[in-house]
């Protein structure tokens, strides 16, 4: 029997996904509703699979699955998202997530998503993909691609409102190094303020609106 963690912050969501797993003889051996939870509770559990949302409070899924994976590189974390962009499923992967699966694929989906996971065998929905492959194509990708993989994660925290504060906590960073990303993130978005890295972010479907 394949042994999973759930990370998400809806605990409906959580018990959907528990019913929905016990139905294909997949354990629920413990559930988190932040990252910091799930990197706490991690090395106790040892899940054969850990299914991580990227969009919650705190640290966030992308910060978690970076933290789990430098406590233990073979971790298997699934990375579920509701996000239509090709910027999380890309940052995600290349942070050592061996699957990713969008919330609005079909139930089975996650069920062939976990089965894959659990046998170290990489998973991406069929959506996604086909969106990765045709930004590939056509040279469309999120202005946000060129930004750092901590560049990133502060611009996300910041266009969803945090302060510079909020942000070095969750991301264990000073201040100062906080605001030192955050001018980097303005010069290359070409953004003046929080109000146009929001816009940015809400554009391109960083965030969710």
């Amino acid at each position: 029997m394949i042994r999973v963690m759930l990370v998400d912050d809806h605990a409906l969501v959580r018990m959907g996904f528990r019913m929905l797993l016990a139905d294909a003889q997949v354990e629920v051996v413990a559930e988190a509703d932040t990252g910091e939870q799930a990197c706490a509770d991690y090395a106790r559990v040892r899940p054969d699979v850990v299914v991580m949302d990227l969009s919650m409070p705190g640290m966030g899924g992308l910060e978690a699955v970076r933290r789990l994976i430098a406590q233990d590189p073979k971790a298997r974390i699934l990375a579920l998202s509701a996000f239509e962009d090709t910027a999380h499923p890309r940052r995600v992967l290349r942070a050592g997530a061996l699957g990713y699966l969008a919330k609005r694929s079909a139930p089975e989906a996650l069920i062939a998503a976990v089965s894959s996971v659990a046998a170290n065998r990489p998973y991406v929905d069929a959506h996604t993909a086909q969106a990765l492959a045709v930004a590939e194509v056509s040279g469309g990708t999120s202005p946000a691609e060129t930004l750092s993989e901590r560049e990133f994660s502060v611009f996300v925290q910041l266009a969803r409102g945090l302060s510079v504060a909020q942000i070095a906590e969750n991301l264990s960073l000073s201040q100062s190094t906080v605001g030192t990303h955050l001018f980097h993130v303005k010069q290359k978005l070409g953004a003046s303020n929080q109000s146009e890295l929001t816009l940015v972010a809400l554009r391109w479907g960083l965030i969710e609106a």
